[in-house]
């Protein structure tokens, strides 16, 4: 990858309160520069999803932040985002490019499968991500390791996301061997989200 420092790829929480959740996320995109949004919701309700979607792709886009989906590939042309974040792998990559064309954005969660990354770079996915990096009771037990990482940004031009459990201490060991720090939890667990963030940004270096 290149020299320049690893940007931030925020994801939303599972779930928020649409009357004071976007407030709070303009204040974050104030304070730092951010790459993506990533709406990562729990909820498997239509209504609640695009409502969410909505809410957030207003001051995404106010921004000039791009806002991509999990998962929920017939809703991307249909609320205007900018893309689709795939939980499966490279296994639907190259139907959803197909659906989507070559401007919307697909990036795939490969685990920490080198192999599922290469898979899904080469069936066109923007960007690969690997975690969890950090320790976490949550999702699958094997964590992605800065050995990962480090091979891939030396091997592989498709860019990469670190994410999952991440501390400062995780982004100042990954920061020069990943492209973006996809961050969610980590700050919005806490009572001062901008201030989570600075912290972790700060251990960029």
């Amino acid at each position: 990858m290149a020299e320049d420092r690893a940007q931030i790829y925020l994801l939303t929480p599972p779930s928020f309160d649409l009357e004071t959740f976007p407030a709070t996320l303009s204040r974050v995109l104030e304070a730092q520069e951010i790459a993506c949004i990533r709406l990562a919701l729990a909820s498997k309700d239509e209504d609640a999803v695009i409502r969410a979607a909505d809410a957030v792709r207003q001051v995404a886009h106010a921004h000039d932040v791009a806002l991509v989906i999990e998962d929920h590939v017939a809703l991307v042309e249909r609320l205007g985002l900018d893309g689709v974040h795939l939980t499966d792998g490279a296994r639907s990559v190259r139907a959803v490019r197909k659906t989507l064309g070559a401007d919307a954005i697909v990036g795939a969660a490969c685990g920490a499968t080198r192999h599922e990354g290469i898979n899904a770079g080469e069936a066109g996915a923007d960007y690969v991500s690997f975690g969890p990096v950090g320790d976490t009771g949550l999702g699958h037990a094997e964590r992605a390791g800065s050995e990962l990482f480090s091979w891939w940004s030396e091997m592989i031009e498709v860019p990469v996301v670190a994410e999952g459990a991440l501390t400062p201490e995780l982004v100042a060991e990954l920061a020069p061997v990943t492209d973006f720090f996809a961050i969610g939890e980590e700050i919005w667990s806490d009572s001062d989200p901008v201030a989570a963030l600075a912290r972790l940004v700060g251990a960029m270096g």
